[in-house]
């Protein structure tokens, strides 16, 4: 963990490291990656027989192919009564927040007589990643499913490893609550490949969405272009904005509830008070060794951890801007101006009992955002992200003999003859 000073002269210097400092994917992982994508695309379902039982130790073909629907209900129906009201609660909040982004059509005749507008339509089908193993979390697939199935998906295939042939089940759980009834067996880069191009047995879709390890993250920026993807996702991080008034102990535990997710991740506190700067160091040192993460939470403080002391809360707003976190916590006595003030982040969290957690599981807005700086021009995943806009125009003869003659004079102009004459010989006529 490092330890900032606005009021040190090395201060810009060590503040440019700390927003440059890369912490993602290495080059091998990209030619890796490359070369599981095109066995994939060329071999299809002998590839991912072949890929699963190496990476996965699960067999196909003697294990199977698919989980049972059946399998999730029951794994819905076997949940812990209170864990199962926690799961359902989310998903009503996640699905309403959603259903507010639904974007409304526009069909309307302007001033020249021209009707101009348009309409919005979900994509066909989305493919979600969810991982297996220790990062296995049914949140995430609430985040991810949710938005597809508010935007009208019509069908939603999920990929998931399930190494040794085990699955968590309450992702299965997961997947009953929002009703996904396609669901593969296999995971990793060859997974998100089988999404893609599609193998025999498993239909290509338009869209991929869904959290990953380095290879699935490489994988899915590979293909876009082959199908749209969510966005590019690095390791987690969390910016926190806090005043003396707050318990170091909560800050601290907010700062650790990013660290503890990967070793590459990264917890920053900027604060106007040395002192609980301080406190909170302290606080982060303390509560590490309480947790079943530890390992990975002092790893991921120590290398990536900052605290940054600024001489007013005001003065932060650069450097919020600068780091364009993915998640940002206004944790002070009166967030409003520091809210209207900041560009760039993910999500904003507003006050001291705000914690970052709540958005994570069922505040409502999506969890899955943009890491790495991406703020800057990238948002978090939303219904959108599951339709496009195709805009239409229609021309009755009035308003084309009002605009065509400029549509002739600049074709004309940029040497496309068949553009103005496609316009002159309606004119003409």
């Amino acid at each position: 963990m490092i330890r900032l000073s606005l009021a040190d002269p090395a201060f810009a210097a060590r503040f440019d490291a700390l927003v440059g400092a890369r912490r993602e994917s290495a080059d091998d992982v990209s030619r890796d990656v490359a070369a599981i994508l095109a066995r994939v695309r060329d071999e299809g379902d002998a590839a991912l027989i072949d890929l699963t039982g190496r990476f996965d130790r699960h067999d196909l073909d003697a294990g199977g192919w698919r989980i049972d629907p059946a399998d999730c209900r029951a794994a819905l129906d076997g949940l812990d009564r209170e864990l199962r009201r926690a799961l359902e609660l989310a998903h009503a909040r996640i699905t309403a927040y959603h259903e507010k982004q639904r974007p409304a059509d526009r069909d309307e005749v302007d001033a020249m007589g021209v009707r101009i507008g348009a309409r919005w339509r979900p994509v066909d089908a989305a493919g979600l990643y969810v991982p297996g193993g220790r990062a296995a979390y049914p949140s995430s697939l609430l985040m991810n499913a949710v938005p597809a199935r508010v935007a009208g998906v019509g069908r939603l295939a999920m990929v998931t490893p399930t190494p040794d042939g085990v699955v968590n089940p309450l992702v299965l759980a997961a997947a009953a609550l929002v009703g996904i009834e396609e669901i593969w067996r296999v995971g990793g880069a060859q997974g998100v490949a089988a999404l893609a191009y599609g193998t025999g047995r498993i239909a290509p879709v338009d869209v991929i969405v869904g959290p990953g390890n380095a290879w699935v993250a490489e994988a899915k920026r590979q293909l876009y272009g082959v199908v749209g993807i969510d966005m590019v996702a690095g390791p987690s991080e969390i910016l926190v904005v806090a005043d003396s008034g707050n318990d170091p102990d909560w800050i601290a535990a907010d700062l650790l509830s990013q660290a503890e997710h990967d070793p590459t991740s990264q917890s920053i506190l900027i604060t106007d008070d040395a002192g609980f700067a301080d406190r909170v160091a302290a606080a982060v040192d303390a509560q590490i060794p309480l947790l079943a993460t530890a390992a990975t939470a002092r790893e991921s403080w120590d290398r990536n951890g900052a605290i940054i002391v600024v001489p007013d809360l005001m003065a932060a707003v650069p450097l919020i801007d600068r780091l364009a976190a993915e998640h940002l916590e206004l944790a002070v006595a009166d967030p409003e101006p520091l809210f209207a003030a900041v560009r760039h982040a993910g999500s904003i969290f507003l006050g001291r009992h705000t914690p970052e957690a709540i958005g994570d599981y069922l505040g409502g807005p999506n969890h899955v955002l943009p890491t790495g700086r991406r703020a800057r021009f990238a948002s978090g995943l939303s219904v959108l992200d599951f339709m496009k806009r195709t805009s239409f125009l229609g021309c009755s003869p009035g308003a084309l003999a009002a605009l065509g003659p400029a549509a002739v004079a600049l074709a004309d102009a940029e040497g496309l003859p068949a553009h103005g004459r496609s316009v002159a010989l309606r004119l003409d006529r």
